[in-house]
């Protein structure tokens, strides 16, 4: 039994040996290769949907353990709040992120930002980056105040903290603030704004292979091997939907479009096509709405617009206050988006111009359509029976009651004045209940 016990007590070390030796090979396994490149485009205004957007695709990249995150990116701009959040996301990745601006794109405004943030920038040749200098959403400068200084300080202060963390020229950058320089894709990468000009997917990811990159404050080699594959991620259409509604231009369209159709079937009531199609322009025109910093005084001068257009055709201005209407609902355009947060999102003016002449002119064609309508003499049911032509079937005079035929239909009559014999003409002109009037039709 002694020396059971001896044997018992020299095999359970080696046994607890065996499992810490698996446990500590396990722990020390080389981690999953990675698998894929991840590609996402990313176009139009930037605004919270795309922020949402690129956050979910990085997550999605990180889960999967991707080898490399591309975002194709072409943006005239867009909000304050959403650009940082984007930064915010690109430099919390654990997977390299690279942002490509593929032909034909730009990467305006807010998209300078998002190019400095991440850890490759790359460009397309004939596309252009730059134009960061705060506005407002009409394109013009911010008002020389301290709210200007406040704004143009912290932009460029974001710009010279993401610039010295990738190592890319903090002056050219500067510039792209305070003097909204532009640069074509060569300029950029001879101003050492951007890392690499590539004008196809293919000879981008072979450019980026073999990059070391800072992610995390450690350095990251790309390794990409022959035939990764390459997962594209879109928008789904519902974000595709919300990141539509969120440009200014068809925020504005929409909403503009929905109160004049509510007032055309306001002022012509009896159907209900118009109010039903105005009633969702200005559901989806709120969505962009909430997705952008609008004004209220905005607003309020496009309902007034549309307001003083109406009263042209209820009391008949002959277009005087339809003009009028179409530049408050210029002005209210402007004022819009005129709000904070909003200082890297740029608004056509022409655009807004060109919309609201041609809802103008066509809400002027429409008033002008009903006004002639509610002059043309009725020509339906009894009223319309009046100034037609009776003859008369039996005698009658303003006393004494007779038949007269009268749009086919035979009618009691009676004479306005004086009498009607058998077989003369007379001209209906006026109902008492259900018995015409009749005058006598005078001979030319």
């Amino acid at each position: 039994m002694k020396n059971l016990s001896r044997r018992e007590n020299a095999v359970f070390p080696v046994i607890v040996l065996a499992v810490l030796g698996l446990m500590l090979w396990g722990s020390a396994a080389p981690a999953r290769a990675p698998s894929k490149v991840v590609l996402a485009p990313l176009s139009g205004s930037v605004g919270v949907q795309m922020e949402q957007f690129v956050g979910r695709v990085i997550r999605q990249a990180d889960e999967e353990g991707a080898a490399l995150v591309v975002f194709e990116l072409d943006t005239p701009g867009g909000l304050v709040e959403a650009t940082r959040g984007i930064v915010q996301a690109i430099l919390g990745s654990r997977a390299p992120v690279v942002m490509w601006v593929p032909p034909g794109g730009r990467a305006a405004s807010a998209g300078a930002f998002m190019m400095q943030a991440a850890h490759v920038a790359a460009m397309a040749s004939g596309t252009n980056v730059g134009a960061a200098h705060p506005v407002v959403a009409s394109g013009k400068d911010l008002p020389n105040d301290d709210m200007k200084k406040k704004v143009v300080n912290d932009l460029e202060a974001q710009m010279r903290a993401l610039v010295q963390l990738r190592g890319r020229n903090q002056k050219a950058a500067q510039r792209m603030i305070q003097e909204s320089l532009s640069l074509t894709a060569h300029e950029a990468l001879a101003e050492k704004v951007v890392d690499l000009v590539a004008d196809d997917l293919d000879s981008l990811l072979e450019a980026v292979s073999g990059r070391v990159v800072t992610v995390d404050a450690n350095p990251v080699k790309i390794a990409l091997r022959p035939g990764m594959p390459v997962e594209r991620v879109e928008m789904t259409w519902q974000e595709k939907l919300i990141q539509f509604l969120s440009s200014p231009d068809i925020a504005y369209l929409l909403l503009v479009g929905g109160l004049l159709a509510l007032f055309y079937e306001i002022i012509t009531p009896g159907g209900f096509v118009l109010g039903t199609t105005g009633a969702v322009m200005l559901l989806l025109g709120s969505i962009g709405l909430r997705m952008l910093p609008f004004s209220w005084a905005g607003v309020a001068l496009v309902g007034a617009g549309v307001i003083v257009m109406g009263l042209d055709l209820l009391v008949g201005g002959m277009g005087i206050l339809s003009l009028l209407g179409v530049a408050v609902l210029v002005a209210g355009g402007l004022f819009l988006f005129r709000a904070p947060g909003g200082e890297l999102l740029r608004v056509s003016v022409s655009l807004i111009a060109g919309i609201t002449v041609a809802l103008g002119a066509c809400f002027t064609l429409f008033a002008f359509m009903v006004a002639r309508s509610l002059r043309r003499k009725v020509s339906t049911g009894r009223r319309g029976l009046i100034g037609l032509e009776a003859v008369a079937v039996e005698p009658l005079t303003a006393e004494a009651e007779g038949m007269v035929r009268c749009r086919g239909e035979l009618w009691r009559a009676r004479a306005e004045d004086g009498s009607l014999s058998e077989g003369d003409v007379g001209i209906v002109s006026a109902l008492d209940g259900i018995v015409l009037v009749v005058r006598r039709k005078k001979e030319s």
